[in-house]
């Protein structure tokens, strides 16, 4: 019995869905996430050549890439239960390709957010190859320029590394994001998260739709890191960058409420792609509990490894139902960032706990590269850190208690 056994209440699209997105996790990602993590120079992962394009294409062909826009005409419980089953197949295929693929998409969110024409039919048409990606932190700041709640948001004395100032009917953007962009060099467009101005601190920003193939742009070389090596990510130049004053879709006034917003749909996403990985994890340990003779028998009948098994499927279950639950809650309701940051917190933990008990029942194969198991464990860590590290998010949470 796998962990999509007691699925209740799924229709027949969505079990259908369900199963084409598992078959591509399973056929298309996990082997490329595999192939693409094992390169020693992330520059490699972005070459022509690279199978990651290969990935992009088929996410494309089966309808994946465009499923927002395909289900529009979904009741929004409908659309959300099927995302939320997606999300979790993606991660169980490859998280850092999950996360590329979801970001790939993120402009979108705004221009049609924004309900301008233009940005609308440049940036939302099905097929469009565009590649976009979130524009948010910067060399000197991270996590602390998403913390609304806390009170150095609105010091003004703090100030951004990328300013966005006003000029007739264009704004102009000068200065950097950091190394940790999602999609960072491979990006043709950026949802861009900057400061305009720079006299309101965080609190005074904007978000705006930015091309990042005109001039002015240029990226720096992809970021070398633990795990999640499938997710390029590296830092964005802007040297007066001139943009439609139009392409600014959130101004200073909805900027808090939106950045707000955003992170709860960002950790509600980020807690069903690692109960992905959390289940793969387990899925993992159990075969191979089944396989491997230690003392004559196969070691899950040991008692020490039940135990360790069940304990195991007891927090990924657990740490399933918060995700879902508060997924499917919160992109049809109003959202509530504390329960977002609660799944995100709780399931990137409990993926990187589950990963490490399977490497111990592996034993000494776990820390090798012959057995995929390993790499789970960089890339649950890596989730500890991104999209808010753990610890920040939990004083944002804790201020809406």
């Amino acid at each position: 019995m796998n962990m999509t056994d007691i699925e209740l209440d799924l229709t027949d699209q969505e079990r259908q869905i369900r199963d084409t997105a598992h078959r591509f996790a399973e056929e298309v990602m996990r082997p490329a996430g595999r192939e693409l993590d094992r390169l020693a120079d992330p520059a490699d992962v972005i070459k022509k050549e690279s199978i990651l394009w290969e990935v992009f294409r088929k996410h494309r062909e089966i309808g994946l890439a465009d499923l927002e826009t395909e289900t529009a005409s979904l009741p929004p419980r409908e659309r959300s239960r099927l995302r939320a089953l997606i999300s979790e197949e993606m991660g169980w295929g490859d998280s850092g390709l999950a996360i590329s693929l979801g970001v790939a998409n993120f402009h979108k969110t705004f221009a049609m957010m924004s309900g301008r024409p233009a940005l609308i039919e440049r940036w939302c048409q099905p097929g469009a190859q565009d590649v976009g990606c979130w524009a948010v932190t910067e060399p000197d700041h991270g996590s602390d320029s998403l913390t609304v709640t806390e009170k150095h948001f609105s010091d003004p004395s703090i100030k951004a590394n990328c300013i966005a100032r006003k000029d007739g009917d264009f704004y102009v953007i000068n200065g950097q994001k950091s190394a940790w962009v999602s999609n960072g060099t491979i990006a043709t467009v950026a949802a861009l998260f900057c400061t305009i101005d720079g006299d309101q601190g965080f609190k005074g920003g904007g978000v705006a739709v930015v091309d990042l193939t005109q001039p002015g742009v240029s990226k720096g070389k992809p970021l070398n890191k633990i795990g999640q090596r499938a997710l390029n990510q590296g830092e964005i130049f802007f040297d007066n960058v001139r943009i439609p004053a139009e392409n600014m879709v959130i101004g200073k006034e909805m900027y808090a409420p939106v950045v707000e917003n955003i992170l709860t749909m960002a950790n509600a996403s980020m807690g069903t792609i690692f109960i992905g990985v959390a289940r793969a994890a387990y899925e993992m340990a159990v075969d191979y509990a089944k396989q491997r003779v230690q003392g004559g028998v196969p070691i899950i009948e040991h008692q020490a490894v039940k135990s360790r098994l069940f304990k195991m499927f007891m927090q990924v279950e657990a740490a399933r139902s918060l995700a879902r639950r508060v997924y499917v809650y919160n992109t049809t309701n109003p959202g509530l960032i504390q329960y977002s940051i609660a799944s995100k917190v709780f399931c990137t933990n409990s993926a990187f706990q589950v990963a490490s008990e399977a490497l111990q029942i592996f034993g000494g194969n776990g820390l090798t590269k012959e057995f995929m198991i390993e790499k789970l464990l960089r890339d649950a860590r890596a989730s500890m850190i991104e999209d808010g590290c753990n610890e920040i998010l939990g004083l944002v949470a804790a201020a809406r208690l």
